[in-house]
């Protein structure tokens, strides 16, 4: 029988995406106020690697990448979710969308992220939500997986959450010295 071992506290981060830089500010704040500072913030990025949201958001959405100074643990992803889902209402007009709240989290091993949606790589959690691993460590790189978006298997964004994995990387080390 194996040991039950209580994970490490993992690194939350979130990718906010809008039509507007004004909403993706608004967003970032709030985010901020609820799961406190900020020690990553990617810079703008084109959020051109898919048109699927262009229906709902609109031509022209631009992205960013938010990484929070406090540690979560892993099993909270499920309730961070649902959180953020809500927040989204607050830009809600005429039943659309105007922002869209990923959040994750960058353990040493991978990035996973939350969905509302069921596939054959997710995992259930509880109260409607999966989770995703979507890049793997591996070789001292982030690696994709076949299911993988195309933004997140990009060089630029393996190389973004390799800066975020050295911060928490740094972060460990500052706990298991304690």
């Amino acid at each position: 029988m194996g040991e039950i071992k209580i994970p490490e506290p993992v690194k939350l981060i979130c990718s906010i995406f809008a039509g507007q830089v004004k909403l993706l500010d608004e967003a970032q704040g709030v985010l901020e106020w609820i799961f406190g500072p900020i020690d990553y913030l990617s810079d703008l990025l084109p959020f051109d690697h898919t048109r699927y949201y262009e229906p709902e958001f609109g031509p022209g959405l631009m992205r960013r990448i938010l990484a929070f100074e406090r540690l979560i643990d892993p099993g909270a992803l499920a309730d961070i979710k649902r959180t953020t889902n809500n927040l989204e209402l607050r830009w809600e007009m005429n039943g659309r969308r105007q922002v869209n709240i990923d959040p994750g989290y960058i353990c040493l091993g991978k990035l996973v992220l939350a969905s509302t949606k069921d596939h054959s790589h997710r995992i259930y959690l509880r109260d409607g939500i999966y989770a995703e691993v979507t890049l793997r460590f591996q070789g001292g790189r982030f690696q994709p997986w076949e299911w993988t978006y195309p933004d997140y298997a990009s060089p630029a964004y393996c190389t973004m959450f390799e800066r975020i994995r050295e911060i928490y990387r740094a972060q460990l080390r500052g706990i298991r010295e304690e």
